[in-house]
């Protein structure tokens, strides 16, 4: 059974997502996927999701309740920054269901994560957004989260990331 963590919210507590929480997870995943308009490039499956997360713990996952019920979730996962010499946290997604939206639940789950970075001594905290969403952009900068626009984000996948393995 997952510890509850209390949070300041009223009815709103934290859980680090077990293996039965699979079909929740990719629930949420494909709730997200469709608000961005990304449906379609959704490939997960529970089998793939239960042994990247609960098998090779290539990443974690928090899920928010209201009054015991799941309301949203982040997944995230350690990177690196050589830098610093720290590990990160980088966050993969982070979803409410829009009719929870407004209330804070968004902002506590991030709280946590930053909580949870300073205690497993990381230097950073970090994500991407897309260019389109104003209403998440308006609410990270009212967080003070800088947005990091000299930098471009590249990604090698499919069939390139195919050709590019065969060059080794």
């Amino acid at each position: 059974m997952a510890k509850i963590i209390k949070t300041k919210k009223d009815k709103f507590t934290i859980r680090f997502a077990e293996e039965k929480d699979v079909k929740l997870i990719l629930d949420f995943i494909k709730e997200l996927a469709d608000y961005e308009q990304l449906l379609d490039e959704v490939v997960a499956t529970e089998e793939v999701l239960r042994d990247s997360l609960f098998v090779r713990k290539a990443a974690e996952v928090i899920i928010g309740e209201y009054d015991g019920e799941p309301v949203g979730f982040a997944l995230f996962f350690h990177n690196f920054s050589t830098f610093l010499g720290r590990p990160g946290i980088y966050l993969e997604d982070l979803y409410i269901r829009p009719e929870m939206r407004g209330k804070g639940f968004g902002k506590t789950l991030l709280a946590f994560l930053a909580k949870l970075a300073k205690e497993r001594n990381c230097g950073r905290f970090e994500w991407w957004c897309l260019d389109w969403n104003e209403p998440s952009i308006n609410f990270y900068k009212s967080i003070g989260a800088i947005p990091m626009d000299e930098w471009t984000v590249y990604r090698v996948t499919g069939q390139a990331l195919d050709d590019l393995a065969k060059e080794f």
